[in-house]
Parts: C-alpha cells; structure tokens; sequence
C-alpha cells in the first residue's frame, strides 16, 4: 500500500483508466508501479517517452546491466526485483543473476561491463564524486563518449523511478515471492515485497 492516495482500479476513468489498461499484467492485475503515478498520468507518459528514447541505444544485456545495478545501488527493491528479472530471464539465467546481485565481481562478466557497473553503482549513489579518470577508464575499456552518456542517461532516469516508487510507498508486487528464494532475497535490498495484491 502506498503512502499517497492512489485510484483504485475500479474507480479509474479518463486517462488513469488507460493507463491501467495499457500496463495491465495478463493476469489481470495493474502493477502497484502503474498506480503510483495515477494522480499524474502524464508524468507517466512523459517518463515513457523519456526512456524510449534512451533506451534505444543500448542492446538488451547493457540496459539490463545498468539499470539493475542502479536498483541495486539505490536499494530499490522494486526496481532491482523487476530488472533483475529481466536479466535472469533474458540474459544471465538464476545463478549469475543472484552473483550480480550479491557481487557484480563475482559475477560472469566481461571486464568492459566490470567497470562499466561499478561507474554506474558510483554515480548512483554519489554522481559528484565522478571524475575524469572514471571517464578515461570507460574509453580504455572502449566505451565511446556517446555510449557513456547512454550509460549515464538510463542510471539517471532509473534513479528518477525508484526514488518516485520508494518516497511514495510503492510496494513490489507479490508475484515476485515466486522467485527462486535466493535470488529473490538478494534483489530484496529495500522495501519488502507485498504479501498479497492491493486493489
């Protein structure tokens, strides 16, 4: 349940109803995600549209990479729950998944994306502390000035996410306690997993 008010499905109309809709899981449910942006759908959509257009320079397996280690920094249950669910079931499987989780250096990495997330979990939790020489490392292990800054645009805007999710009390859905138990416990790094679905 949320800190704030949120509008129950059944009560949805205009375009908090769409977008109930149009996020709706197959199994019926709208996830608590969806609804902590129904007093504002627009900022939703503005947010969509914002991460489609980052979101298109980078394959599958970096996006992953970076916005999991970004909930993972931030202690977004939410987020790391769900994107590391992505990244066990697109690209790492269970096992290298929970080491990423619980040590991105144990985990089965290139050394490029070694140091690509550990810039990544630095800038998240304090981006002033960057410096040229992180930068510099990056380009040695050939990252492109324009795939930094995809880099640094897809950390930014998940740290927009979570923070919106974790300051308004949005809990991560229960169907994530169907997750292997210890991957599950190692993506749980904030906020608890609901224990049943809220309305």
């Amino acid at each position: 349940m949320a800190f704030i008010r949120t509008i129950p499905v059944a009560e949805a109309t205009g375009e908090v109803r769409a977008l109930y809709e149009q996020n709706r899981e197959p199994s019926g449910l709208v996830p608590n995600f969806v609804k902590a942006f129904s007093l504002r759908p627009t900022v939703w959509n503005n947010y969509v549209q914002l991460v489609r257009s980052i979101r298109g320079n980078l394959d599958l397996r970096r996006y992953e990479l970076v916005t999991t280690a970004t909930a993972l920094a931030l202690e977004s249950s939410y987020c790391a729950l769900a994107h590391g669910k992505a990244l066990r079931d697109r690209v790492l499987g269970a096992e290298q998944t929970e080491a990423f989780a619980r040590d991105f250096r144990q985990a089965e990495l290139t050394p490029a994306e070694t140091i690509m997330v550990a810039f990544v979990q630095k800038m998240a939790l304090r981006p002033s502390s960057i410096t040229q020489a992180d930068v510099d490392e990056l380009r040695s292990h050939g990252f492109s000035d324009e795939e930094i800054f995809d880099i640094v645009s897809v950390s930014s805007v998940r740290g927009f996410f979570s923070k919106v999710l974790d300051a308004v009390g949005a809990e991560p859905d229960s169907i994530y306690l169907d997750m292997e138990q210890g991957l599950r416990q190692a993506l749980t790094v904030g906020r608890a997993i609901e224990t049943s679905p809220a309305k």
